[in-house]
């Protein structure tokens, strides 16, 4: 398809189930629980794309990390291909693909045979961090970690790639991403500040922001992506969802759903000090002996968390949603116990609607 053949997509915005007020989706890091295996991981994250289909929601992103024990998703082109396999109508996508880790070339190659595989069912999503620590993202680049601000030249060039489009001058012009499907899959830009905001709206692009990890930045960012928006030959009017942390319990309240939030946040917490670990239990969580600093971290970090029993994180999105405007929610739940993560997005699924 070359770039004169373009039209606005028609496959970027959410759809919405049931009496949902807004389409709802799923980001998944094929947690790994200690006591589970990678296998095990993955294997839930099968089970929870299928479920996820049944349920209504829109569409499921896996995100790329490199080193960590806790997450299994390391390869997101792999895993998509896998659970298209496993699923029938379900949109699936990277949440995202860490672009500097890669050429161009190479995900257009492994998102033209997705998209080949499964039609009109691939989101390209693309971040521009490396998604692990600076040693293991100089293994990923062979020594070699580019500035930031080489992103717009490397999306630029993979956008060329998937569109067959380049200037008939340029070094690439002759060469074509092999295999290709009906069309290219739509690119999204993740950002957890304002630089991938106003990029993805300058660019007329849609836009996921992290909120789950940057909820400080949420509004300021998608206010700068809404401000910069200039319309585009994919998209004519600014479209973003953001990613929230959820954790719904069927009973016990919010004490009951904390205590499965803290598993993440004590994940999240040996990440930060260079030390991460699969996703720790529960129990285990609740028998660390915290620091008043570390302490005051999982506060921090479980703030954002919406939890609780189902109505309660219904009410908590709807608030969140039409507080940043967002047009879509990703929800992740990110902690250990695969039966209790099912359980939550089916309870999430129920309360939001999505089922009605």
């Amino acid at each position: 398809m070359t770039g004169e053949d373009r039209q606005p997509r028609s496959d970027i915005r959410g759809v919405v189930r049931g009496s949902a007020p807004a389409p709802l989706s799923i980001l998944d890091l094929a947690t790994v629980g200690a006591g589970y295996t990678a296998a095990q991981a993955l294997e839930t994250t099968t089970e929870l794309a299928r479920t996820a289909e049944r349920l209504g929601y829109h569409r499921f992103w896996v995100a790329e990390h490199h080193g960590m024990p806790g997450v299994a998703s390391s390869t997101p082109a792999v895993l998509l291909a896998h659970l298209g396999a496993h699923t029938s109508t379900l949109r699936l996508g990277s949440g995202g693909v860490m672009l500097p880790n890669h050429a161009p070339l190479t995900i257009a190659e492994q998102f033209g045979l997705l998209e080949a595989l499964h039609p009109g069912r691939i989101d390209l999503g693309l971040g521009r961090a490396p998604g692990t620590d600076q040693a293991t993202a100089r293994a990923l680049r062979r020594g070699s970690l580019e500035d930031g601000d080489e992103f717009p030249r490397q999306l630029s060039e993979l956008t060329h790639f998937l569109d067959g489009d380049f200037p008939a001058a340029h070094p690439y012009a002759k060469l074509s991403a092999v295999p290709s499907g009906p069309q290219r899959p739509p690119i999204w830009l993740l950002g957890s500040s304002g630089f991938s905001a106003q990029l993805a709206g300058r660019l007329g692009l849609p836009f996921a922001f992290a909120h789950h990890f940057s909820a400080a930045n949420t509004v300021p960012a998608l206010e700068l992506y809404r401000s910069n928006f200039r319309p585009s030959a994919v998209l004519d009017e600014p479209y973003a969802l953001i990613g929230v942390s959820a954790v719904a319990v069927p009973d016990g309240g919010l004490e009951a759903a904390r205590h499965l939030a803290r598993s993440a946040a004590l994940g999240m917490l040996r990440l930060r000090r260079g030390m991460p670990t699969a996703i720790p239990t529960p129990q285990e969580a609740a028998d660390y002996p915290y620091s008043p600093a570390e302490e005051d971290f999982v506060e921090s970090w479980m703030a954002n968390v919406v939890m609780g029993e189902p109505s309660r994180v219904a009410d908590g999105l709807e608030e969140l949603r039409k507080r940043t405007g967002a047009d879509e929610l990703m929800v992740t739940s990110h902690f250990h116990g695969h039966e209790d993560r099912l359980r939550s997005y089916e309870l999430i699924a129920q309360a939001y609607g999505l089922l009605d």
